[in-house]
Parts: C-alpha cells; sequence; structure tokens
C-alpha cells in the first residue's frame, strides 16, 4: 500500500531570508534509486541550491544528495544536476519571466507527495540588506507584542 499525503524532507529556509518569492511552482525530479533511499533518510541540503533553463529542459544545481550508505556502486555524484519534470509550456513560460525580469529560481522545499518526490521551486526577487533588516525588525516586534500578550493573560 502506497501512502497518501505529503511529507516534507527539506526546506531551504536561507532562500526565505536571501529573497523575496513572488511565486511558487511544483515539479517532479528525475532520480536514481539509491538517491531516492538517500532523500527517504532525510540525506538532502537544499542550501546552496539553484535552478537553470539549459535548451528547453529545467535542471536543479547545488542540490546536494548524501551518498546512500549500502548503495557502493550505484551512487551517483551528490552534487551532479538534476533534471525537473514540467509541462514545456510552463518552462518556456519560466524561461521568458526569467530572462525578461531578472528573477531567480530557487529550490524551497523537497518532500514527498503519495510516493513520488517533489520540488517547491519559488520564483524570486533577489533582497537588499535594509529589506533583510526590515524584515528582522517586523519579526522582534511581532514577537515582543505576542510575549506582551502572554504576560497579561496570565
Amino acid at each position: 500500500m502506497r501512502s497518501k499525503g505529503t511529507k516534507t524532507i527539506a526546506e531551504n529556509r536561507k532562500a526565505r531570508h536571501e529573497y523575496f518569492v513572488l511565486e511558487s511552482y511544483e515539479a517532479g525530479i528525475e532520480l536514481v534509486g539509491t538517491e531516492v533511499k538517500s532523500i527517504r533518510q532525510g540525506g538532502v541540503n537544499l542550501k546552496d541550491s539553484w535552478c537553470s533553463i539549459d535548451e528547453g529542459e529545467l535542471f536543479v544545481r547545488g542540490m546536494h544528495i548524501s551518498p546512500y550508505e549500502k548503495g557502493n556502486i550505484f551512487n551517483r555524484d551528490p552534487l551532479r544536476r538534476r533534471k525537473l519534470l514540467m509541462h514545456k509550456r510552463e518552462i518556456n513560460k519560466l524561461y521568458g519571466t526569467l530572462k525578461q525580469d531578472g528573477l531567480s529560481l530557487i529550490p524551497l522545499s523537497i518532500y514527498f507527495k503519495d510516493s513520488k518526490v517533489k520540488v517547491q521551486l519559488g520564483l524570486c526577487k533577489g533582497k537588499k540588506l535594509y529589506d533583510k533588516r526590515a524584515d528582522a525588525a517586523k519579526r522582534d516586534a511581532k514577537r515582543e507584542i505576542d510575549r506582551n500578550i502572554k504576560i497579561r493573560n496570565n
């Protein structure tokens, strides 16, 4: 019996800190068996990964999938580029948007959806230093408000 629902494996928290996420997309990913087993064990890192479009195909680069311990000769390079699976018209739309607006395509998370590995991609615009400071100030203010509400309620 196959499991239903979604199970998040890894998130790219750095991406939400470094970029404004304008839109998000779901894509399948082309993997070999030992990579799937390693992902099931949580051996994936999205920290410095990004996506590129080469000759009409979408690839993720810089995503580290640890070698599977019991995989020996079947293990692949942990940092190899991996093909993402999306419809051709979606890839062409993304390509036009990326070239026109100077945006980036960043993997936000990787998860299982009904036993298939999926990647959530974000169409992102880079944050400036003052944007990061504003976000930090907003987060601190919210934390302070929540703390004061909690104190008053007790």
